[in-house]
């Protein structure tokens, strides 16, 4: 009997309904707008503490970033210097200072080689840290986290804002240091140059701040909202890829199209308000800094012809000022790029904030050695988040003692399913005392708990690996006689023999090429491997026919003798070999004893008991 108690985010309730899709995208914008009114770039400071554990690179970038700006700007020396000297004395220092300007060359092709390899490989390694405690972050977020969240948004930060921030810090933040390096250096030396001519070109730079700051913090706004409405439209995709067969059978594949379409184009026109204010604000700086540099150069070559100023300096001049406005319109762009990667930091530092609500104590008290394999539950009350008002459990109370089998039966929706959720942490309760081997789980810490059990849930998930990694990740240290123990205990071995490459086969995104029956018995397998003193099983059978169901239940059985176990079952099968039945209904125990007991009583488990005789 499934538990219908458990929790389902606000977004999986919006997935039946009519407009759906759009409502979902209008509150993922509403987030977007709320983050947006930030106007700095502070997310990307979580990026340091990253950045200096590789502080000798680091170091490194910035010295060969430094050369090869200090080579780019002695291009324009020597060019001065050939000019104004190359020619005298009937040209015999021009070989010599154009052998310089090649020298000076070479060293800024190999400057800029080595700054590219220190500055990348910094970057990159950054990117690599920052996906691998992203990650980490991911898992220990504990149920009540994805309620709120769908996992296509969640994998969307994994992947698409990393890219962001992997671009900025690859690229574009080198491209950015070396042009505001270049800035400053060529400023200088247009200062040595002409100090009037300099101050003329100095007059622009006010008409360049003003489209770089009002369009720039647009283009961020823009950025982020188009980054959460294309997650939207990757989280319905998701959904839908997840869930073909059923899209196919109910014939939805229009209307899936349909909604994905609808979520990418408002992605799309998101991005095009974005794209046309960054080309505005590119267009406007280019225009501003190469009217003014060219008004500035005419009167610069003015100057030269009434000897003002040589040919050279010009020549120099010219270059520096080049140079100087390429760097203006190239931290322009830059600026766009950080303001992309910030939206795109600000989302994966909110998941990076985001805390567990279940976790490990301070000082975490040990469980005793060797397990005893005793589970308790006191008066516990307990609703999931979000429904205070819909309590799961009320008051219940349950002692497992060791190497006892107790069933839990009831109507869907009693509480049977929240029961194992408590038992394994994933939630805790609101009043009440949940304990295993005599030791509250509050003060345990909460991989020591589920290391006391052996799960086998009833949608029995997969993985893409093989089935030898399937059964192996109950316990990553099983040998392989161990793991062909399992699959046989399990009645799996036959099947698994017969896979093209054995144990080794793979089999697909979520075990999909795998009947649902065998599907479960590789679950049990991987629970039967992991050799925990407490078993969980939720319907460890409903997917199995008769024959698979009979044999499964002997491995069961064998496996139980060891074992305290719990399970939530409806099949009598399960059930009459129970040490103990445990009757729920509405998140209260209401009946308890053995099969002939409560049938004898005529209370709720005889009624259930009947209705499956008779559905039989």
């Amino acid at each position: 009997m499934t538990d219908t108690t458990a929790p389902a985010s606000d977004a999986a309730d919006l997935r039946g309904r009519p407009g759906a899709g759009a409502l979902l995208i209008e509150q993922m914008g509403e987030a977007g707008a709320r983050r947006a009114r930030r106007r700095d770039v502070r997310p990307l400071a979580r990026l340091l503490p990253y950045a200096l554990r590789h502080g000798g690179h680091m170091a490194m970038a910035a010295v060969w970033l430094v050369l090869s700006t200090v080579a780019s700007l002695g291009l324009t020396v020597t060019a001065r210097g050939a000019i104004d000297n190359g020619f005298s004395d009937g040209g015999e220092q021009l070989n010599l200072w154009f052998l310089v300007l090649a020298a000076n060359a070479l060293f800024l092709g190999l400057a800029t080689a080595v700054r590219y390899f220190f500055v990348t490989k910094t970057g990159e390694r950054v990117v690599a840290d920052v996906r691998k405690g992203l990650f980490e972050r991911i898992l220990t977020l504990d149920p009540s986290f994805y309620a709120r969240m769908r996992t296509g948004e969640v994998l969307s930060r994994l992947t698409t804002d990393i890219a962001l921030v992997e671009a900025l810090l690859t690229t574009s933040v080198s491209y950015a240091l070396r042009n505001f390096l270049t800035l400053i250096g060529g400023t200088i030396l247009l200062f040595i140059v002409s100090p009037k001519l300099t101050g003329l070109v100095l007059l622009v730079v006010p008409l360049l701040l003003g489209p770089l700051f009002l369009f720039g913090r647009k283009v961020r706004r823009l950025t982020v909202a188009s980054q959460d409405r294309f997650a939207s439209a990757v989280g319905f995709a998701g959904e839908s890829v997840d869930a073909i067969e059923t899209v196919q059978a109910f014939g939805r594949e229009k209307s899936a199209i349909a909604r994905f379409g609808e979520a990418v184009e408002t992605a799309f026109g998101v991005s095009l308000v974005r794209i046309r204010a960054r080309a505005l604000m590119t267009a406007m700086i280019i225009a501003v800094m190469f009217g003014g540099v060219t008004l500035v150069l005419w009167l610069g070559a003015q100057d030269v012809i009434a000897g003002r100023m040589t040919p050279g300096a010009l020549l120099q001049f010219v270059l520096l000022s080049v140079f100087s406005a390429a760097a203006v319109g190239a931290l322009g762009e830059s600026w766009g790029d950080v303001q992309k990667a910030a939206g795109a930091m600000e989302r994966i530092d909110e998941l990076m904030r985001s805390a567990p609500q279940i976790a490990a104590p301070a000082s975490p008290r040990p469980l005793p050695r060797p397990p005893v394999g005793e589970v308790s539950m006191s008066a516990v009350d307990f609703s999931y988040p979000g429904r205070p008002d819909l309590p799961a459990l009320k008051g219940f109370s349950l002692t497992v003692r060791p190497g006892e089998t107790v069933a839990l039966v009831g109507p869907s929706g009693a509480g049977k399913s929240t029961v194992f959720r408590l038992l394994l942490r994933f939630y805790d309760p609101q009043a009440g005392v949940v304990s295993v081997d005599g030791v509250d789980v509050r003060e345990v810490d909460p991989t020591a708990v589920r290391d006391r059990f052996a799960w086998v849930s009833q949608e029995a998930p997969l993985f893409s690996g093989s089935a030898s990694e399937n059964i192996r990740f109950g316990r990553e240290t099983a040998s392989q006689d161990e793991v062909r123990a399992a699959a046989r205990e399990a009645q799996a071995l036959g099947f698994i023999e017969a896979l093209p490459q054995g144990f080794d086969t793979p089999l697909g995104e979520r075990g999909k090429s795998l009947s649902g029956g065998q599907r479960q018995r590789l679950a049990i397998a991987r629970a039967l491997v992991r050799d925990a003193p407490i078993l969980l099983l939720d319907e460890a059978t409903s997917a199995l026919d008769a024959e698979s169901e009979r044999l499964v239940q002997a491995a069961l059985e064998s496996a139980m003798a060891a074992r305290t176990t719990i399970v939530i079952a409806h099949r009598l099968a399960t059930v009459l070999r129970a040490d103990r039945i445990v009757v729920m209904d509405d998140g209260q125990v209401v009946e308890e004893g053995t099969h002939a007991a409560l049938m004898a009583r005529g209370g709720l488990y005889a009624r259930l008991a009947e209705l499956q005789f008779r559905a039989d």
